[in-house]
């Protein structure tokens, strides 16, 4: 029997609930409120993921290497950027085996997923179209001939539909049987016969830094960090890491620090009470020393003081 869903996510630590197979760590980074609405699909062994957002977010993420993850946008450009780079509507981007990246978006996105078992893959390729489709030893986008990539769309859009409206249809045999050879055919078709798009030796640097950066950040979850420590614990010049920063995640590291830790501040105090801490506590505890200037940036991002979280009951 095939799996389907549809939920809507409340905010970005809800939502990294919903990346059953991938470690993911999601920051809004704008001041309008983040949701995100998810279509999943599962036809055997190959996942289907229909995704819209609410609002722009920054997202690190590490996948398993026992399975291929490729993605689409369902139409115009919405600024969606990986490790730096623009994903376009002709392209599909080929995540590599167990990747670990970087991506942001500009604003409201909507998006498209696929993953299968890379063994899976990389058999039917051999068999439909005599290539070799492992994953790549770098993430890479391709450009398929427009037809095949149309197919593709339709297809997906049409499995998420069937799910959204009429999931029963999906629990019939032979239209879980159709749907899941006619995507990996599709699939198939998109990525024998696509232009590649290879990354350059700087942009690819540029990633093994990010990488090193994010491992720092998950070795301290709770503790406030520095640009002058990080650039000498991963030894990268403050400029290079600037850069690194700039291009991956469209902000300076300072920035992009001050951000997760004002998110990680905000889930402290929704999951504890006012009998248990206090605000200068969590603030203190996040590295926010200047009480007034935390108090009021808090508020411009959440529209509500950060007394105000903590005297709610805990989530």
């Amino acid at each position: 029997m095939p799996h389907s869903s549809v939920r809507v996510y409340p905010d970005a630590e809800a939502a990294e609930t919903a990346y059953l197979a991938t470690r993911v760590e999601l920051t809004p980074a704008g001041r309008s409120p983040f949701t995100m609405r998810v279509v999943r699909v599962e036809l055997g062994d190959l996942w289907l993921q229909q995704v819209h957002e609410s609002a722009a977010r920054l997202k690190t993420a590490e996948h398993p290497t026992d399975r291929a993850f490729i993605k689409f946008l369902p139409g115009p450009d919405q600024g969606f950027l990986v490790q730096g780079k623009p994903l376009t509507p002709d392209s599909i981007l080929r995540h590599s085996r167990g990747d670990s990246y970087h991506e942001r978006t500009l604003g409201e996105t909507r998006w498209c997923a696929l993953s299968l078992p890379t063994a899976m893959l990389i058999g039917t390729g051999d068999a439909v179209a005599g290539c070799d489709l492992a994953p790549p030893a770098n993430a890479m986008t391709v450009i398929p001939r427009p037809q095949t990539l149309e197919t593709l769309r339709t297809l997906h859009a049409s499995t998420s539909f069937l799910a959204e409206h009429t999931p029963n249809v999906l629990g019939e045999p032979e239209m879980q049987r159709s749907l899941q050879q006619s995507l990996i055919s599709a699939l198939v078709d998109c990525l024998s016969g696509a232009e590649t798009g290879q990354s350059s030796w700087a942009h690819r640097c540029h990633g093994t830094i990010m990488r090193r950066f994010q491992s720092l950040l998950e070795q301290y979850p709770d503790r406030a960090l520095y640009v002058p420590e990080i650039c000498e614990a991963i030894r990268v010049p403050e400029r290079t890491f600037r850069l690194c920063c700039q291009e991956n995640l469209g902000m300076s590291p300072k920035h992009y620090l001050t951000l997760r830790r004002m998110h990680q501040a905000h889930r402290a105090l929704k999951r504890t009470s006012a009998s248990e801490t206090t605000v200068t506590q969590i603030a203190t505890h996040f590295g926010f020393w200047h009480f007034g200037r935390f108090a009021t940036t808090y508020r411009l991002m959440f529209n509500e003081t950060p007394s105000s979280t903590l005297h709610r009951p805990p989530e």
